[in-house]
C-alpha cells in the first residue's frame, strides 16, 4: 500500500531488456536503509519489488505486463522517475490509500491548461 505522496525523484541508472521483461535500476533520493529485498517501491505509480538494493540504489525487476500498462517501458537511462516506498502501518497517512496495481491503460482525451 502507498499513500500516493510522491517522496522524491529518482533517476534511471540501467534499463537491461530481458526478453518481454526487464531489470530496472534506480537511483533513489532518499535513504534506503529501512528498505530491504522484497519491499514494494512505487515507481511512477507502479508497485515494484526491489531485488537487489546496493546504498541509494535499487534494482526491480518488470514484468512484460507492467512494461505494457505502464510508462516504465519508455524509460531512458537518466530520465526521472516517481518514487514513493511502501506505507508502514504505524505511519502517518498523509495522503490516501493507493494500491499501486495497474490494471489498465486509459487514453487521454482532452487537456485543458486553464
Amino acid at each position: 500500500m502507498f499513500t500516493g505522496i510522491i517522496e522524491g525523484m529518482g533517476a534511471v541508472k540501467r534499463m537491461t531488456r530481458r526478453g518481454e521483461d526487464a531489470l530496472l535500476e534506480i537511483g533513489a533520493p532518499f535513504d534506503m536503509t529501512d528498505i530491504k529485498e522484497g519491499d514494494s517501491i512505487a515507481v511512477n505509480g507502479a508497485c515494484l519489488t526491489a531485488t537487489a538494493i546496493r546504498g541509494s540504489v535499487f534494482t526491480a525487476d518488470v514484468s512484460a505486463e507492467t512494461l505494457a500498462k505502464t510508462n516504465l517501458g519508455e524509460l531512458k537511462v537518466g530520465g526521472e522517475v516517481n518514487l514513493e516506498k511502501a506505507l508502514r502501518m504505524n505511519a502517518f497517512l498523509g495522503g490516501h490509500l493507493v494500491l499501486g496495481h495497474v490494471d489498465c491503460v486509459g487514453k487521454l482525451c482532452e487537456r485543458n491548461m486553464k
